[in-house]
């Protein structure tokens, strides 16, 4: 199958692929007269007098907007919020297909963190939720953190998705090949929104140390090179990284990088790495390229260089590392829980509960597949079950 092709011919078909759908008929006077005026005029009434039965008497309490203008969809990079559109529709319908949520996309003509800040701030009243979807590195951390006082749920997906199903994919890697998580030596090629917050999560930054376990180091690389003490290039968002990375100042390459590394994270672009730079690793590596289309190394090269475990972000190859795995349960926990926010024990217990959604983990079973529909609902229920704790304890 021709995917480019076909799916071209797919969206023109449909004219796009999410659209409206009512919940019951309209066929008498009566009809009208309930769902519009003047019956409507008394869920309005209440919800004037007591904003929180929106949630009661609106679609608000299942419904997320995805937020995004545009600026790095998929390995596509800037192509602007109209050509966003098809993959927000998508996102949509995974919402949908996965936990059962309306999502609508919002596609927005600027690139000013204020003016998307101030527009989500003033459309939230609709939603339930928000998921913050293709903005580039550094403005997404910038736009969700200003957010985080919504009282919904505000969620970059490409941050925490990814880390998060990257997260549950290593949980069961070091049962394949016998390692423990705080043993690790982990090298993240690809310093941008995703590799960021990978390295955060498995570094447990801002994150209490009962609720994770770190790994032993990290090193981040970007396209020039390992980010170090030694680099005056470094913006400030890059010289944050050094807090929690890269503790004995190592300087180089990426290739330098690998050297004795357990394991390898490509979040970056294809076609970086050979089977010589696997060999260079540890024995038994585990390695995650999973740049779009092309991975930064394919898995016979990898396997090639020694290593145990392969995974990738397509799902024509094994151990696809994909955030439908996590998004949808996350939404659905969060919602049913009513949390204000996606706490990173929430984020934990995702990862988590789709690890362990594997019963028997092996080196090309190490995360379940994309299309697994129990998945979202395991997620949802421990990440509401998280939530629920957090509320009771009055930590959100």
């Amino acid at each position: 199958m021709d995917y480019y092709k076909d799916s071209l011919f797919l969206h023109e078909k449909l004219r796009g692929k999410i659209g409206t759908k009512v919940k019951m008929t309209i066929r008498t006077k009566d009809d009208l007269s309930l769902v519009y005026s003047p019956g409507v005029a008394e869920p309005c009434r209440k919800i004037a007098e007591n904003k929180e039965d929106v949630y009661k008497y609106t679609m608000k309490g299942n419904m997320v907007a995805i937020v995004t203008d545009g600026t790095a969809v998929l390995g596509l990079g800037d192509i602007g919020p109209e050509a966003a559109l098809p993959v927000m529709e998508g996102k949509a319908m995974l919402f949908k297909k996965f936990a059962d949520i309306d999502a609508f996309p919002i596609c927005l003509a600027t690139k000013d963190v204020d003016e998307i800040v101030r527009t989500v701030r003033n459309i939230s009243p609709v939603f339930g939720g928000i998921n913050l979807e293709d903005i580039s590195a550094p403005r997404s951390f910038e736009i969700e953190e200003r957010l985080q006082d919504l009282g919904i749920p505000v969620f970059h997906d490409d941050q925490h998705g990814t880390a998060i199903v990257v997260l549950a994919a290593l949980i069961n890697s070091c049962i394949v090949t016998g390692r423990k998580l705080e043993d690790l030596f982990v090298v993240i090629n690809g310093s941008g929104a995703a590799g960021v917050a990978i390295a955060k999560l498995l570094r447990c930054v801002g994150i209490k140390g009962e609720y994770c376990t770190p790994v032993k180091s990290i090193i981040l690389c970007d396209s020039k090179g390992i980010i170090s003490r030694q680099r005056t290039d470094l913006n400030s968002s890059k010289k944050g990284l050094l807090s929690f990375s890269n503790f004995d100042d190592i300087h180089g390459t990426l290739q330098d990088a690998l050297v004795g590394a357990d394991v390898f994270i490509g979040v970056s672009v294809g076609n970086l790495l050979t089977a010589d730079d696997i060999r260079m690793m540890a024995k038994d590596a585990i390695v995650f390229g999973l740049a779009n289309p092309t991975p930064e190394i394919m898995p016979e090269e990898a396997y090639k260089g020694g290593a145990a475990i392969i995974g990738t972000g397509r799902s024509d190859m094994p151990n696809q590392v994909n955030n439908v795995l996590g998004f949808p349960g996350i939404f659905r926990g969060a919602l049913d829980a009513r949390a204000k926010i996606i706490s990173p024990k929430m984020k934990l217990a995702a990862a988590y509960a789709i690890a362990d959604c594997v019963k028997n983990p092996s080196k090309e079973n190490i995360i379940p597949s994309a299309l697994n529909e129990r998945v979202a609902y395991t997620v949802a229920d421990a990440v509401r079950e998280a939530a629920l704790e957090e509320i009771a304890n009055g930590s959100q």
